[in-house]
Parts: structure tokens; sequence; C-alpha cells
């Protein structure tokens, strides 16, 4: 919300994709017909407005059954000092003028808005629990996590290894220029003996108004930028990423690696080395498992899938690694082959069908090309 007639606008408000971490695996909330739970968030601040409207509810009285308490469900992830009525939710909003971005400013960057025909300009900043406010603040921005990451958790924010950072679109209201939240970026800290850190990834959301439009490119490389420029940072990974993050990840990485010495093309076809290793670690921060998939994504580019004795080499150096697990199972097959008797020999061999897993990795090495040239396109067009 950043004007009182967005309060009553469709065109504002988007849906939880995920509801299971309040209402259950079932995502129902029973006893109630026409139910509807409106959450309001003011665009800066995330002040909180929240409501329930249905038209009927099932009485423990007449009907012998009790309904959901939704509003207690609802108050479990929502901090407390919300709003239940519209006029006072009004009344914060005329005071977002004062609301200002929290931490340190690191990026700035525009995009262009075809509806609103003019560039908009965005702002990341990183940010910590020292900062005024920002406590409170994160307290609401996390209750989007409930509704669109599918095992998120709230972090113990009393720790001191979580840096935080913010995306905020800057925006005019009456002649003021204001701030509304984006999406954000938490990242832990781990220590890495004797003297390093691994900054770690764990949560990452674009809200849903703003996603598509490149935002989580640009701030997947700011948070990059900011920890390359440590020398006690080894370097960066991600916990538990999704699909998403992967090809967002595969995007950024390749992007910053395309213009290494070790990446030109012609180191590219003479395989992938351990000079790419050292160089992209040491000058950005990337670790060997995320440098051996920018190395095929870059060789991808290089080659001629065209010609038969490049597209054989690509293919086959891909496979080389694909293979690992496999060969990882056959080692533990040369194992049981000295300690299981023979019935539970055969059926170990039946889950591992030689046939079925040349299938298996010719359909990895064609998902996988198909990954990396949308990664390639992404880049041609950036």
């Amino acid at each position: 919300v950043r004007f009182p007639e967005d309060l009553e606008d469709d065109n504002t408000t988007f849906n939880p994709e995920y509801s299971h971490q309040v209402f259950g695996d079932d995502e129902v909330a029973f006893g109630y017909k026409g139910l509807k739970i409106l959450l309001y968030y003011i665009a800066g601040n995330l002040s909180t407005l929240f409501r329930i409207q249905y038209t009927s509810k099932v009485n423990e009285k007449f009907d012998c059954v009790e309904a959901d308490d939704v509003e207690s469900k609802i108050r479990e992830i929502v901090p407390p000092g919300f709003c239940t009525n519209t006029d006072d939710f009004v009344s914060l909003l005329e005071k977002e003028v004062n609301f200002k971005p929290f931490g340190m400013l690191l990026h700035t960057y525009s995009i262009h808005n075809e509806e609103a025909g003019e560039d908009i300009i965005y702002q990341i900043y990183k940010a910590d629990m020292t900062c005024p406010g920002f406590r409170e603040y994160h307290e609401r921005l996390q209750t989007f996590l409930m509704w669109f990451i599918e095992t998120a958790s709230f972090i113990d924010v009393d720790d001191e290894r979580w840096n935080y950072f913010l995306v905020f679109e800057k925006y005019n209201k009456d002649g003021a220029t204001l701030f509304a939240t984006v999406g954000y970026m938490t990242v832990y800290n781990y220590y890495v003996y004797p003297d390093k850190t691994r900054p770690r990834v764990s949560q990452m959301l674009i809200l849903p108004p703003f996603q598509g439009e490149g935002h989580g490119a640009q701030l997947l490389e700011t948070v990059h930028r900011y920890y390359m420029s440590s020398p006690t940072v080894l370097d960066i990974t991600a916990e538990d990423p999704s699909e998403n993050f992967v090809k967002l990840r595969d995007f950024v990485l390749v992007k910053l690696c395309q213009d290494l010495l070790c990446f030109s093309p012609g180191k590219l076809m003479q395989g992938f080395s351990q000079e790419m290793v050292m160089e992209a670690q040491q000058k950005l921060k990337i670790n060997k498992q995320h440098t051996r998939r920018v190395y095929e994504i870059l060789r991808l580019r290089a080659t001629d899938m065209g010609d038969a004795e490049q597209s054989r080499s690509y293919r086959l150096d891909v496979k080389r690694r694909l293979i690992g697990p496999y060969k990882k199972k056959q080692r533990e097959l040369a194992k049981m082959r000295r300690c299981l008797r023979p019935e539970e020999l055969t059926n170990q061999l039946n889950q591992i069908d030689l046939n079925m897993q040349h299938e298996q990795l010719e359909e990895s090495f064609q998902q996988l090309v198909s990954d990396y040239r949308r990664v390639l396109e992404r880049l041609a067009q950036a």
C-alpha cells in the first residue's frame, strides 16, 4: 500500500504460494463460508493491517463443531502492534514520508517500466540489528517467508553473524521521495579455520509484484561484489538452494566470470582446469563446484554444437562429471560382492541397471544443456 486507494485496488493484491506452514498440509481453514484473510502492508516500513471477513461461520452451540481459530494462527507469524482498523492504518500511511532505508547503500540501478513510460530507480542496502528500528521492521518483513518459501523458518536475529541485504524502490508521492520494499536476502557468515569466513545465502525473496524484473540478479550480484572485496572471505555458498535460485546463480556467476582470462575460448576448449578454480575463488569468491558449472556454460557458448567432433568432446566432458554418482554406486557394488549373500546381491543389482543409468545420464545431460542455453540467452540480452 502506497496510497489510501490501494486498499481497494485488486491490482496491488497478491496471493500466497504456500499456506501449509500456517494452516497444515491440507491448507484448509475449517468452519467458514466465504472466508477472506486480508493482510495489508505499508510499502516502505511494512506496518500491517490485519482483517478477517466471512459470510458465515459454524457454531459450536448449534453445529456441535468448532471453527478453526484463524486469527490466532495469523498472530503466530505477524508480530504484535498491527492495526485492525483501516483509519488507524491510513493515519500511519501519512507518516510513511519519514521512512528511510536501513543501513549502508551498496548499489543503485534503474529498470525501465513500460507501463509508467520511465526508468524507476532501485537501491540495495546492507543492514544489521544495530540500525534503529530495523529489528521491528525485519519482524514484519520475514512474515512473507511463510507464504512464499516452502520450508521457511524465522532466524535467530540475536546472532551477530547474520547480514541482511535489502532492495528498495524509490517513488514520488506529492513531490516527496519515498521508498517501497522490493525484497531481501539473509546471509550467515560461517567460520572457516583458521581465519576465514564462508558467507552462506540462507533466504532470498523478491516480493511477487516485483518478480521477473531482474531484481534477484541485481541483489545476488551486489552481495557477491560486497564479499569479493573482503580478504577474509573464502567463498560464497547457499543453503539448500531451490531450482530457481540455482538458475539465477548460474546467470550471475557466468556474468562475473566471463571476462576472466582463464575462461577465454581457447582455454575453455582445453577443459576444466585448476587455474579456473584458483582464479574464480581468489577474485570472485566462487567455490570449485560452482566454477565447474560456469565452465560448462561458457564452454557451451564457445562450442559449435553443429560440429560433430566439438559436440562429442563437450558431451563427454560434461558426462564425465555427471557419471560421478554412478561410479560411486559401482564402487559400493564391488564392496557388496565381497560381503552380501547371492540373493541380496541380486536384489541390489536389479536396482543398478546399466541401461537405465545410460538413459538417466543422457536425460540429465539434455536437461542441463537446456538450462545452460537459457542462461546464455539471458546473458546475451543483459
